[in-house]
């Protein structure tokens, strides 16, 4: 026969048992949840490269220059089809994606840019998130902190660009 206190503190070791594995839960779907933002947070922006990269490698040139948002119908006003394939074209040096390594990798909250290097050549792009179009980096030879990269803070940025004009 079972006494009266055999079962005493059953009940509240059960609840604290559930409270430390919900606490674990909640903490594991936190965890969970910030890896998959960090690791997934510049998808779109690498697909596009990814994808601009693809067309290089197949050749088709058309298709790359549209995805810095020009058409043989709307050409860039600052960056030719001309122009592009001297940059990027069968002799730019700028073909052996095999051999090509990404040096730099920086993430803002405005765009994400990639470095490329081929052989002695370093090439500079930026996607922006507000249209996913390429250019350019504007800024190629800024470092960015693992700090700043963590909370896309680009704020060590000069944001604006040197006036060139004539005085």
């Amino acid at each position: 026969m079972s006494s009266y206190l055999d079962n005493y503190g059953v009940g509240e070791e059960r609840r604290n048992k559930n409270i430390v594995r919900a606490v674990l839960g909640i903490l594991g779907l936190v965890v969970l949840v910030t890896g998959g933002y960090f690791y997934l947070r510049n998808s779109k922006e690498q697909g596009k490269l990814s994808e601009f990269r693809a067309l290089l490698e197949k050749k088709d040139y058309q298709a790359a220059y549209s995805h810095w948002g020009c058409t043989p119908e709307k050409p860039c006003k600052y960056y030719s089809f001309e122009k592009f394939l001297e940059d990027w074209g069968e002799k730019s040096g700028h073909t052996e994606f095999g051999a090509m390594q990404v040096v730099r990798k920086v993430t803002c909250k405005d765009g994400y840019g990639n470095g490329w290097k081929f052989g002695n050549d370093t090439v500079h792009l930026w996607v922006v998130r507000e249209d996913n179009t390429l250019s350019y980096d504007p800024w190629p030879n800024w470092k960015q902190t693992w700090l700043a990269g963590l909370f896309n803070d680009c704020s060590g940025l000069n944001r604006t660009l040197p006036d060139t004009r004539p005085l």
